[in-house]
This record gives structure tokens, sequence and C-alpha cells, in this order.
């Protein structure tokens, strides 16, 4: 019996497709030309020369000089994403401080807001202050010209569909997230009403961030924590996070490292976040915050070494076990950590190697990574934003001329 196939798509279907294509190739760029985007495709240059004018009326790509290849022919004109026109909003709620940026096609931060808060509040009050922060943004980002296709909103604990399931760090339960903050936005400012809205956990978002705009070269497959009040996680596979079945995958701060240990606020006793979470690490250490723990950590002071070494153990024999079942080729650490890793690595380091069976993680490995610096939850909900921009330009174009 055959099998039903696909429907072949039309001329402007296929258009649609190398809009796309193009736009994305540019972005990953930076800079190019007509030819070199050409060359990387497989389109012809006639078919790729009125690619790239379609997006430079739509406003997606700008003009910029000419560039020299050194070899025989015309100099080509330098192709660059637009720095106005469609950005990509993104709004980080955490324990205690919410984060807004708008970024734009080239990924540079425009627009960038923190405000300080006890966020363990009734859901709706902590939504609707995140909602001000972000239209004082758009506000913001509407004198650059640029016009937000989107937010994102990362948020701690489970998410799912919209809504947060559980946060124990910040008591919420069964939070209708996305409606609460989009309700909020537009009755501050009406003309976001239907402004499309996506959430995730804030420990994908961050490693989103660091997968689109990171340093660490051609890095594919890697596990993410972020230090907060609690511990995140998160876990890239060839360039995709993987959520598991119910999108709650990468819950490292809650794996049991110690049962006999303190009790979490998930129920549960001996989390990794009770001995490697912001809040443990400070009062282990009896410091006034985190600047305070760096401090006394640089002073030689016992009991902050002693924080930091356990924690760096603590982390080291969750991490092993995500490593031996997961086989990344890194493990980075954001959030709080990278200010902490001269005290936090060789702690987790020696338990990485005396507990991964591969033998590939001994401490000179290099696997141990700080995040790269500007990839927060907030810029990854930017591009998750973004993405969609690039997968479909005309979707989001001002006129949708085919």
């Amino acid at each position: 019996m055959n099998q039903p196939t696909e429907p072949k798509a039309d001329k402007s279907g296929v258009r649609r497709h190398n809009l796309s294509l193009v736009l994305r190739t540019v972005h990953e760029a930076g800079e190019t030309t007509r030819a070199a985007v050409a060359a990387r495709v497989g389109l012809t240059r006639p078919a790729v020369s009125s690619l790239v004018e379609q997006l430079l009326d739509l406003g997606f790509l700008v003009e910029s000089g000419k560039t020299f290849s050194g070899q025989a022919g015309r100099p080509g004109t330098v192709l660059k994403p637009a720095d106005t026109g469609s950005a990509g909003l993104g709004v980080e709620i955490n324990v205690d401080y919410v984060t807004v940026c708008v970024v734009d096609l080239t990924g540079t931060d425009r627009v960038r807001h923190t405000e300080r808060l006890d966020n363990r509040a009734a859901a709706p009050d902590v939504l609707t202050r995140a909602a001000r922060i972000a239209a004082q943004a758009l506000d913001a980002a509407a004198e650059l010209r640029l016009a937000p296709a989107g937010a994102g909103l990362a948020l701690p604990g489970l998410v799912s569909g919209g809504a947060v399931r559980q946060a124990p760090n910040l008591g919420w339960n069964e939070v209708d997230a996305e409606r609460l903050f989009g309700d909020a936005l537009a009755a501050l400012r009406p003309g976001t009403k239907g402004l499309p809205l996506t959430s995730d956990n804030e420990a994908n978002m961050a490693a989103l961030a660091e997968l689109r705009f990171g340093t660490h070269g051609d890095l594919r497959t890697f596990l993410h924590l972020t230090g907060e009040i609690g511990v995140g996680g998160a876990i890239v596979v060839h360039g995709e996070l993987l959520r598991g079945a119910h999108g709650f995958a990468g819950e490292i701060g809650h794996l049991v490292v110690d049962a006999d240990g303190p009790r979490c606020r998930c129920g549960s006793r001996g989390c990794l976040e009770q001995y490697a979470g912001q809040a443990a690490l400070v009062g282990a250490a009896g410091a006034t915050g985190v600047p305070d723990l760096v401090r006394r950590a640089e002073a030689a002071d016992p009991r902050a070494l002693a924080a930091l070494g356990d924690a760096g153990r603590m982390l080291g024999r969750a991490l092993s076990g995500a490593v031996n079942l997961l086989d990344p080729e890194a493990v980075v650490l954001g959030g709080i950590y990278p200010r902490l890793m001269p005290w936090l690595a060789p702690a987790l380091a020696d338990e990485l190697a005396d507990r991964v069976v591969s033998g590939l993680w001994t401490p000179d490995a290099g696997r141990l990574r700080p995040a790269s610096a500007a990839t927060d939850a907030s810029r990854g909900a930017a591009a998750l934003v973004l993405h969609d921009v690039l997968a479909d330009p005309l979707a989001y174009a001002p006129t949708t001329d085919d």
C-alpha cells in the first residue's frame, strides 16, 4: 500500500523557504555578500539577488559598503541584518530580580532593564511588575525604531503550556504566566494586545542564549547549569534543547546528592541546590551575598573556602551522573558560578575525573567552562522570538508581498 506523501510546496512556498534560508545565512555570518550566500546555500546568484532585494525592501537586511575578496571581479556589497525593525523581547523572572531586554536581528542588546525585586509573592503581582518593566523597555525600543515580533518569558521551575506548574523557590503552583503577563502588558500598552508570547524554564533559556550568542565556538552538545537562588539545568543535544516527554528535563537542582541532607522546598532531602544554590552557598559561608562571598574567598577565609569546596564536590557528584548518562562535549556553568569558578572548579573537576567512566573528563581536559558573557536567560528568551522571525520573515514583515 502506498504511503501518503507530503504535498509539494508551490512557488510561493518555495520562495518563502528560500527567504528564510538567505536571512538565516546572513544572520549567522554577521556580514557577507550575495556571492558568498549563493555559494553557501546552493542557489544561483540571480536567485539569491532577487531574494536579497526583497529582504532589503522589507527591512530585514541592510547594505553596507563594498568588500574585496582579493580575486578578480567586481567587489561585492556587504549585507548585514538590520538593526531596526523586527526584534525579540526577552523577560526573565527570577526569585530576586526581573530582567527585560530587546535584542535586534544582529543579536545585539539594544535595551536592557533590570530591577531587583523579591518575587516570592502572589504571581499576578509579580507578572504585573514584569509587564511594567517590559512596557518601559518597549517604549525605549520604539525610539530606536525597533518593533518586537513577540515576547519570550524565562521562568523558574517546571514550565509547560504557558504555565508555571511548580516553582518551589517562588512558592508558585499552576500559574498561568503567559496569560497574566500578556493581559497586564496589554493593559499598560494596548498596542501589544495579541503580541505572540512563548515561555520556558529559565535554565533552558540561558542555554539557548549560550547556543545562539556564546563564544564557545561550535559547541553543540552540552549541559548548562545556572546558579541562582536555586540551581537550574538544561541539556542541549546537537544544537537542540532536550525537553523530555513533558518539557521538564534538566531539573538537576533537585537531584538528590545526600539522602540524609537538609529538607528542600520541593519536599525532598539533600537536593543539589541545598549545597550549591546561591542561598545555600552564601549561608554556609557566613556571607551577606555573592560579592561578599567572593571577597571572603579571595581573602582565603576558611569558612568561605569550605563552603565553596563542598558545593564543588556536590556539583561534581550530580554532574558526573549526568555526564555518564548523556556524554556531552562540555559542562557550561552560568549564573553566579563563573565568578566562583576559581574555588568551585578544583573539587568539581576532581569529582568528574573520579566518577566519569569515559576517562575524558580529566581536570585539564577543558570540558568545564564558564558561560559566555551576556548569555543570560532574558537573551535566550529574546533569541526564541528571533528564531521564529528568521524561520519565516514574511510572517513578520510590514507587508506580505510574496
